[in-house]
């Protein structure tokens, strides 16, 4: 398994670190928070970023796409980390994308997949139902009828959900997860925004009897768990990614103030304590970044086990949340009192990275994930 950038992708890294600094850097989302944005994100920037073919980097080209599979994507969420850069990316593309990829049909590739990778049109999964992520637990209904399915049931949390043009709803039917295709103006559809402190696009989906057609169905009745899995699993790598891009610009942040702040007529960098508090911090981004480049590595190699990937796709998740989370606080605590306060830019890093880190599922959940994996691959 290779754990390093290959020369294309360390291409790639540039292209995206240059385009997102020049274009969406930390100021602008700052703007659209203060802005109010409903989008949450630059739509222009969007198209942008669809026209350097970003969009297209995990798919086979026949659908359309660029075929640099999943490991292509670690540089653009690094750099999306970095600058705070808000896009439908991981909901549009890798998870919804995956699904129509694995799942979809031809007709449903045709006319979603290929809108969703030249940016026509966007879709957001509607999965969770409750205030922690569990998968397994979905209560929504799918009530067959002469007409195809009836949907009743309530979504939270649900990415880039305010604006999509469509939804990949989850609910029960034959006694198993299925997935609809949901327009966004489907009677009986309501959909309302769900504001979180990374001030980011998330919505909150109400179905009362959402009525679609069979060919809404991707694959079979009841039967959408391994797919959904797949998707999930590459939306939680690529979070990890986002989160090491997040924690290694807090880290360089955090340096960069130790050396100039003068604390009794010394850089308070010069203190031992904080040194060491510095060099633990270098140690868990190394570690972290080894996790998160093996769950992109996993995700595209076809020798390891599905049990295999999973495993690793929860390690990625689970260290770089932790290790996050860590230098985040860290951040705050060396910055000191002004490090809480809305002039830096340490509060929004360590804002969205709190989101992140329990977007997919949390470190609790991956840490139990990865246990139970454990024992069944025993």
């Amino acid at each position: 398994m290779n754990l390093l950038y290959s020369e294309e992708q360390r291409l790639l890294a540039d292209s995206a670190r240059e385009f997102l600094a020049a274009r969406s850097p930390v100021t602008r989302q700052r703007a659209l928070r203060d802005e109010h944005s409903e989008l949450g994100f630059d739509a222009t920037l969007w198209q942008d970023a669809v026209a350097l073919g970003w969009s297209a980097i995990p798919f086979p080209e026949n659908l359309g796409g660029l075929d640099f599979g999943c490991m292509g994507l670690g540089p653009i969420f690094e750099s999306i980390g970095s600058n705070l850069s808000a896009s439908p990316l991981l909901s549009s593309v890798v998870l919804c994308g995956s699904l129509l990829h694995v799942q979809g049909n031809a007709q449903q590739q045709d006319q979603w997949l290929s809108a969703a990778i030249s940016g026509e049109r966007r879709l957001a999964l509607a999965l969770d139902e409750r205030s922690r992520h569990s998968p397994a637990q979905v209560a929504l209904q799918a009530v067959p009828n002469a007409n195809g399915y009836s949907l009743s049931g309530h979504k939270y949390f649900v990415i880039d959900g305010v604006g999509a043009d469509g939804y990949l709803v989850a609910a029960q039917a034959a006694q198993g997860i299925s997935l609809f295709l949901v327009p966004a103006d489907a009677p009986g559809l309501v959909v309302s925004a769900l504001p979180l402190i990374d001030s980011r696009n998330h919505a909150q989906l109400r179905l009362d009897q959402v009525q679609v057609g069979p060919d809404a169905l991707l694959g079979e009745i009841g039967a959408a768990g391994p797919a959904l899995m797949t998707a999930l699993d590459r939306g939680r790598v690529c979070v990890a990614a986002e989160m090491l891009g997040m924690a290694e610009k807090l880290f360089n942040m955090t340096l960069d103030y130790l050396k100039t702040r003068v604390q009794f007529e010394v850089a308070i960098g010069s203190f031992q304590s904080l040194q060491h508090r510095a060099a633990q911090l270098f140690v868990e981004l190394a570690l972290a970044r080894s996790a998160v480049m093996a769950g992109l590595a996993a995700l595209d190699d076809t020798s390891l086990s599905e049990v295999e990937r999973q495993r690793l796709a929860s390690l990625a998740k689970w260290k770089a949340g932790l290790m996050a989370l860590n230098v985040a606080n860290e951040a705050v605590q060396m910055h000191g009192g002004i490090g809480v306060t809305d002039e830096l830019d340490v509060g929004l890093y360590l804002k969205r990275i709190r989101v992140a880190q329990a977007s997919l599922g949390d470190a609790d959940y991956h840490c139990e994930r990865y246990a139970s994996l454990a024992s069944a691959h025993a």
